[in-house]
């Protein structure tokens, strides 16, 4: 497989939606060298699909393949069950090998969106739970030698953690050192991640160089956030997953706040600075960036659906052509709990008690004490629509 050298393209890779890199000169050197490197990222099947802030390091981890060198999408079906303790004020809730591998069904689909998985230099999947859970505890205790307590007791989640009188457990001081034994084991040149796993793949790289006598280069990606440090979640609503529909992601970029604009055409589009209007509503560039992001993972056609949709639903407030027909009868609550298509029964709860689900055949807010009226048309939430039959 012939790399590619070129160094504009080089440029792009090192610079757009790069955080920061350990070290850029000495990562720039590699890839002008037209050595064939190995690249990989890691992503922890913790939830049954992919999401936007998988998709960031993923465009990075594409570029690399397309220069040429072999890429690895890993998949932590061990680590996630320890419980990446990363930005996390409590302990997460340790999963099950099978939740884990039920969770990461469609991952490789997803990121085919990405990454080529068939043809001459085709992505590799690998799963750490190949080499981690063979460590024999003579292993794992000659890894720990390599990593201080000290080290991981200033990390700051762990001192927010302390301060508070909350417990931090001696699993999750585990966790980096297992992540970053992934490096080793796999031999890499380059990890991929986001900004906040920064600790987590230093330490790979510190293990890489004790271990295998090489330097390991770590490149780390902004952070879709707003201005405020808040990054896209689950918490917020509205973080655009891979199985969303194009009216869903449309409608949640433009829930974004303005300020993320700028950062979410730089990470989840391939659209150029420069092609970027100055000085337009913030309105008509967010359309633009919500279009541009339903085009990479649903295509033109449904992108310019997905807009007109937008327009004729919230800018002229019209109900949709469109609409999710679910047949039921009594409670509306009841009838959307069993449906289980809008998110768990607490979920909707919450929903209702904030007066997020209206009837929009009359205008009235609905209660968890409201009957369904067949023919009738609710909205759920800020983008969704149900028509009961």
């Amino acid at each position: 497989m012939k790399v590619i050298t070129d160094e504009k393209k080089i440029e792009e890779v090192l610079n757009r939606g790069v955080e920061n890199i350990f070290v850029k000169d000495s990562l720039k050197k590699k890839l002008l060298s037209g050595k064939r490197l190995k690249v990989y990222l890691g992503i922890d099947p913790t939830g049954p699909t992919l999401h936007m802030g998988h998709a960031i390091p993923l465009k990075k981890l594409k570029q690399f393949q397309d220069l040429g060198h072999q890429v690895i999408l890993l998949m932590g079906d061990f680590t996630a069950m320890i419980g990446d303790p990363t930005d996390k004020g409590a302990a997460r809730k340790q999963l099950s090998h099978k939740e884990v591998l039920n969770n990461l069904k469609k991952y490789k689909k997803q990121a085919s969106t990405f990454l080529n998985f068939t043809g001459g230099n085709k992505a590799e999947i690998k799963f750490n739970s190949k080499w981690l859970s063979k460590m024999k505890m003579a292993e794992i205790l000659n890894l720990a030698s390599h990593v201080t307590a000290d080290q991981m007791q200033k990390r700051n989640m762990f001192l927010r953690r302390n301060e508070e009188g909350k417990p931090v457990f001696l699993h999750e001081f585990l966790y980096p050192l297992m992540q970053g034994y992934d490096s080793v084991a796999m031999n890499v040149d380059v990890e991929i991640g986001g900004n906040d796993q920064t600790f987590n793949m230093l330490v790979g790289r510190d293990l890489v160089s004790k271990i295998l006598k090489k330097d390991k280069s770590v490149l780390t990606m902004k952070l879709l956030e707003d201005n405020t440090g808040k990054k896209m979640g689950k918490t917020e609503g509205n973080m655009i997953t891979f199985e969303d529909s194009p009216n869903e992601m449309f409608g949640k970029v433009m829930s974004w706040n303005d300020s993320i604009i700028d950062i979410g055409f730089e990470l989840c589009t391939n659209v150029e600075k420069s092609e970027i209007p100055q000085n337009s509503n913030p309105r008509d560039l967010k359309m633009r960036l919500a279009s541009e992001i339903v085009k990479i993972y649903h295509g033109e056609k449904k992108a310019q659906e997905a807009q007109n949709n937008f327009i004729n639903t919230f800018q002229k407030k019209e109900i949709p052509e469109s609409v999710e027909e679910i047949k039921g009868k009594g409670l509306l609550a009841q009838i959307l709990f069993e449906t289980k298509l809008f998110g768990s029964n607490s979920e909707i709860r919450r929903l209702f008690e904030a007066g997020a689900i209206k009837d929009m055949t009359n205008g009235d807010k609905m209660s968890l004490e409201n009957i369904a009226t067949s023919g009738h048309v609710y909205k759920i939430g800020k983008h969704r629509f149900v028509k009961i039959k």
